[in-house]
C-alpha cells in the first residue's frame, strides 16, 4: 500500500512576515522624514519667480544665483551665522560630551553620598521640556552679566541630563569593574584610569552623545533667540528667522531663507557620515574580541 503526500504549497512563513512588516514601517517613516528635506533642496534650486509658480518637486534654475545672493547679503552675514553655529554646536557639544562622560562614569562606578538622589534628580530633568528652562536661564545669566554674549548660549548647553544618563548606561555595560581594580592595584590614580582606560572604552557612547548634542545645539532656536540681541552673535536658526521676517515684505527673500536652510543641513549630514565609522569600528572590535 502506497501513501501519497499532498504537495506543500509555497508560502511565507510567520518569520518572513515578521521581517516584512517592520521593514515596511521603517520605509514609510523614512519617507515621511525625508520628504521635507527633499523639498528644501528642490526649493533651494528655484529662482524667486519659480518658487510659487512651478510644481513643488520640480527643480528650478536659480540655485547658483541663490547661493551667490545668500553669501553676499549684508556683507556675508550668513557665513558669520554659520561660524557662530559651528562654535556653539562644536564647542558646546564637545564640552557637554566630556562632562556627560565624567558624570556618567562616576554615577555608574562610584558609590558616594547623595548619588542616588542625584540620579533621581537627573531622571526628573529628562522629563522637563527645555522650553520651560529658557526664561529662568536668561534671568540667571542676566544676573551674571552674561546675557547677550556667546557664553549665554554655550553655558546652558554644557549640561545634558540625557547625555549623562546615556553615558551612565554605557559605562555600566562597557567598563568592567575588575579592570578598574587591577589598575588601582598597579598604582594608577583615578584621573589616569579615567583618561587611559575609561575614555577609550566609552568612545562609541561619547560619539553618540556628541552627535545628539551637536544636532540639538545646531538646530536650537529658542535659547539663542531669547539670549542674543546682536546679529553678529546669531546662529543660523535665529539668522534665518530674521531673514524670513524680512521676507514678509520682500517675497524674494524666501528663496534665500530656503537656500540657507538647505546649506545648513549639509554639515549635519557630513557629520553623521563621518562619525558612523566609530560605531562600525566598535562593532568590528567587538566581533574580533568575541
Amino acid at each position: 500500500m502506497t501513501t501519497t503526500t499532498a504537495p506543500v504549497r509555497p508560502g511565507r512563513s510567520p518569520l518572513h512576515r515578521g521581517k516584512v512588516v517592520p521593514t515596511v514601517v521603517l520605509v514609510i517613516g523614512a519617507i515621511y522624514c525625508l520628504i521635507p528635506v527633499i523639498w528644501v533642496f528642490v526649493a533651494a534650486s528655484k529662482a524667486p519667480g519659480e518658487l510659487f509658480s512651478s510644481f513643488t518637486f520640480a527643480p528650478g534654475s536659480g540655485l547658483l544665483q541663490n547661493l551667490g545672493d545668500l553669501f553676499a547679503r549684508e556683507d556675508g552675514a550668513y557665513g558669520m551665522w554659520a561660524l557662530n553655529s559651528a562654535l556653539y554646536a562644536g564647542l558646546g557639544g564637545l564640552l557637554s560630551t566630556l562632562v556627560s562622560a565624567a558624570a556618567g562614569y562616576a554615577l555608574a562606578k562610584y558609590d558616594f553620598a547623595g548619588g542616588r538622589i542625584f540620579f533621581v534628580t537627573l531622571l526628573a530633568g529628562l522629563l522637563i521640556p527645555g522650553i520651560t528652562l529658557a526664561v529662568p536661564q536668561y534671568l540667571l545669566l542676566s544676573e551674571l552679566q552674561l546675557a547677550g554674549t556667546r557664553w549665554s548660549v554655550l553655558l546652558p548647553s554644557i549640561i545634558s541630563p540625557f547625555g549623562i544618563y546615556l553615558c551612565k548606561v554605557f559605562a555600566e555595560g562597557s567598563i568592567a569593574q575588575e579592570a578598574l581594580e587591577a589598575a588601582r592595584i598597579d598604582g594608577a590614580g583615578e584621573w589616569r584610569i579615567f583618561r587611559s582606560i575609561v575614555l577609550p572604552l566609552m568612545v562609541p557612547g561619547m560619539v553618540t552623545v556628541f552627535l545628539l548634542q551637536f544636532v540639538g545645539i545646531w538646530n536650537n532656536f529658542l535659547l539663542p533667540y531669547i539670549m542674543l540681541a546682536d546679529p553678529s552673535t546669531f546662529p543660523l536658526t535665529v539668522g534665518l528667522s530674521s531673514l524670513l521676517y524680512q521676507g514678509s515684505g520682500s517675497p524674494a527673500l524666501y528663496s534665500l531663507a530656503i537656500t540657507g536652510a538647505a546649506v545648513a543641513i549639509i554639515p549635519l549630514i557630513a557629520l553623521v557620515l563621518f562619525l558612523q565609522r566609530f560605531w562600525r569600528l566598535d562593532l568590528i572590535s567587538g566581533g574580533v574580541k568575541g
